[in-house]
């Protein structure tokens, strides 16, 4: 206000004071390119740092994108006000993409760059998969249904351990929906990958035995200090247990946080009492008379 009434003696609050700038004739051509150089890399470098910071808070979302351009294995993606980028080791194995194809990503990272900010997508990550469901259950998005862990293979497989601590919800029937409909959605979205809810918990033994399904267990010796379980199947069951290349034990140990050995046990086989090891006599005599019948 000091300053201002040096210039105009009744300046008041809300008042413009103009004041003339003086003139300067000897600014050439160069001078005058250089100065709007610096004002352009300025407000880019505004944008940029502002850019930054509005993604860098959505770091570990799920983003809605589009398919700009293929480069090589590289995928960059429009998220409206940036591109990012997709990529080999963040993509669904098998997995392919057309420019224009729209789809979901997670934001993995954003770092600062000369050219804007670094935004790394993912499609992989174990925690799309959260996110996904979140999406799609509102009793997970509400805190009401937990997820406890989640072991996946993108592509091929995820398990996921949910629970609630709230009665009268069934956590595993939220998450599968009406039908299926919302565990489908979220199927549809990774391209079919399969999905197994298993319920959480306390005993570990009883958590290592539904981490299994769908093969059936019998018994569960844990060993606390080792963390570390021998898990009995039925031995037509063995196979299922261990899945293709070993992919169902390898989640359930990755989904329990422990090292899991399954072992084969032969079923008992149940011999009637009335059978001595002979061959009935009426079978026999059907023989017999099949045979006088050919000759």
């Amino acid at each position: 206000m000091e300053q201002a009434k040096e210039i105009k003696k009744d300046a008041a609050v809300n008042d413009v004071i103009e004041i003339e700038l003086e003139q300067k004739k000897d600014y050439g051509r160069v001078a005058a390119q250089t100065a709007k150089q610096v004002i352009i890399q300025r407000i880019r470098e505004a944008e940029r740092d502002s850019m930054f910071e509005e993604y860098k808070n959505r770091e570990g979302e799920i983003i809605a994108g589009v398919v700009q351009r293929v480069e090589g294995r590289n995928i960059f993606i429009d998220l409206g006000k940036s591109v990012g980028v997709l990529f080999p080791s963040e993509q669904v194995p098998g997995e392919s993409y057309r420019i224009g194809q729209r789809l979901k990503v997670y934001l993995a990272k954003v770092e600062a760059g000369s050219k804007g900010p670094g935004i790394t997508l993912s499609r992989v990550h174990a925690e799309m998969i959260k996110k996904l469901f979140e999406l799609e259950v509102p009793e997970i998005f509400a805190g009401t249904v937990g997820i406890k862990s989640i072991a996946r293979e993108a592509g091929e497989r995820t398990k996921l351990a949910v629970f609630s601590d709230e009665d009268g919800i069934d956590p595993i029937g939220s998450c599968v929906g009406q039908k299926g409909t919302r565990v489908q959605a979220v199927i549809d979205e990774l391209g079919g990958e399969k999905i197994d809810i298993i319920l959480w918990n306390e005993d570990i033994a009883k958590f290592i035995a539904a981490a299994l399904s769908p093969a059936k267990v019998l018994k569960v010796e844990a060993k606390e200090d080792l963390q570390e379980a021998t898990v009995s199947v039925p031995e037509d069951q063995l196979s299922l247990a261990i899945g293709k290349k070993g992919q169902n034990v390898r989640l359930a140990a990755k989904l329990t946080g422990w090292k899991i050995d399954i072992v084969g046990v032969a079923a008992k086989k149940e011999v009637p009492e009335d059978v001595e090891g002979e061959v009935p006599t009426e079978e026999v005599e059907v023989v017999e008379e099949e045979v006088s019948n050919e000759e």
